[in-house]
């Protein structure tokens, strides 16, 4: 029996089972309780180190007293598009601010991280045009430079040399390299000015993704750009998202003014959606005003990424090579990085398994996160855990370990 024989379900139930067979089903948690060091997840309290909250900001009183102030003045919902009745004077003051941060001309505001790739991308390309990504960009990366219709071009993880190369032999209309700040799955950084000076010797475009970089590095809390002392000229796209380091949601994309017009023009999945609620955005920029007032929470959650990494080196774990809050333990497999997740789950510790196809195969990982929100006796217990569980484990593959 051909394929196309089969019913669309049973084709489906199919895809279904063979994800099942090779482990890589993925499973929700409902979460009863707000993000925090120790989360209610189905039922049990655990100590929680796979969000993405870096700062501990989701549940922080200022940020929750914004929401309800713009709630009580401005209603819930964004009612329209932007471009009709949907644009509220908080979207404008939070894109604002983010022009300001990032010392960028203007700004303008997604509904999420996702949603702005695919409509800068979109936007900026067509068929002429050639897009370079890194290896291991995010997929909403990948898949807005799929959508665009460019000629689309994955060069080696963190290689300037394989880049240098492809952009010499394209002969596209447009050229844009697009690279994830810092790496989801690794952790670690791109080289953002030996990135900069290729594309500005091939008459290229540089365009980053700063998720999860933005509201934890630099000095100001600005991210990788400023870390690394990247312009607007260097980089003149610039993504950032709030749902993460900044504890709210949405996303915000800066850079000259006439990026901003072209992607109010252009970019659909900012055209066409209704607007995020105005009490997100109100959250989001209060969110800001804290990256000043309470800097101590970046300090200590650098410090706390430091006593991790000695003390996972002193244990013999084989975490990647990364100094940022992820802070990936290497396993391997994809039943033996499901075995430690449900044995660290005993031990009253949520951590995910990252399997393919998020992450190359063989290279199935726990992705560890830390946040401000932890404490120095909180990461201390994660690394006991980690010793008590590597001891009855087999042991994490030793390939990509720093």
């Amino acid at each position: 029996m051909n394929e196309s024989d089969l019913s669309f379900q049973t084709q489906i139930e199919q895809a279904l089972e063979q994800r099942r067979t090779l482990q890589r089903l993925r499973q929700r948690k409902v979460v009863a309780s707000p993000q925090g060091a120790t989360v209610d997840v189905d039922g049990r309290l655990l100590r929680c180190f796979c969000s993405n909250d870096y700062l501990g900001l989701a549940n922080h009183p200022r940020m929750i007293a914004a929401m309800q102030r713009s709630a009580d003045q401005f209603g819930v919902g964004g009612g329209a598009s932007h471009l009709v009745s949907g644009h509220s004077i908080e979207h404008h003051r939070l894109e604002e601010a983010f022009a300001a941060r990032t010392q960028r001309d203007a700004a303008l505001y997604f509904s999420s991280g996702f949603m702005a790739n695919m409509g800068i991308l979109t936007a900026l390309l067509d068929k002429p045009d050639a897009v370079f990504e890194d290896k291991l960009n995010h997929a909403s990366l990948i898949d807005g430079g799929l959508l665009s219709g460019a000629r689309f071009q994955r060069f080696l993880h963190n290689d300037l040399s394989n880049l240098d190369k492809r952009l010499g032999k394209t002969q596209a209309r447009r050229k844009l390299v697009c690279v994830d700040g810092v790496f989801s799955m690794d952790g670690d950084k791109a080289d953002l000015p030996g990135l900069a000076s290729l594309a500005q010797q091939h008459n290229a475009l540089l365009m980053v993704d700063d998720a999860h970089g933005f509201g934890v590095l630099g000095e100001s809390g600005a991210g990788l750009c400023e870390e690394q002392g990247v312009s607007q000229a260097q980089a003149p796209v610039l993504m950032c998202t709030l749902g993460k380091a900044m504890g709210s949601y949405g996303a915000l994309v800066a850079g000259p003014q006439w990026l901003i017009d072209a992607l109010i023009q252009f970019a659909r999945s900012y055209i066409y959606t209704t607007s995020t609620p105005p009490p997100v955005a109100a959250a989001a920029l209060e969110a800001f005003s804290l990256l000043d007032d309470e800097a101590w929470r970046r300090d200590h959650l650098h410090s706390l990424i430091q006593q991790f990494r000695e003390g996972a080196d002193a244990a013999g774990l084989s975490l990647m090579p990364s100094q940022t809050a992820i802070q990936p333990l290497l396993i391997g497999s994809d039943a033996d990085a499901l075995a430690w997740q449900a044995a660290l789950e005993e031990r009253g510790f949520w951590i995910s398994a990252i399997r393919p196809p998020t992450v190359p195969e063989g290279s199935s990982r726990l992705r560890i996160t830390l946040s401000a929100a932890h404490s120095i006796d909180d990461v201390d217990a994660l690394l006991d855990a980690l010793i008590a569980v590597k001891a009855l484990m087999p042991q994490p593959a030793s390939e990509g370990a720093a």
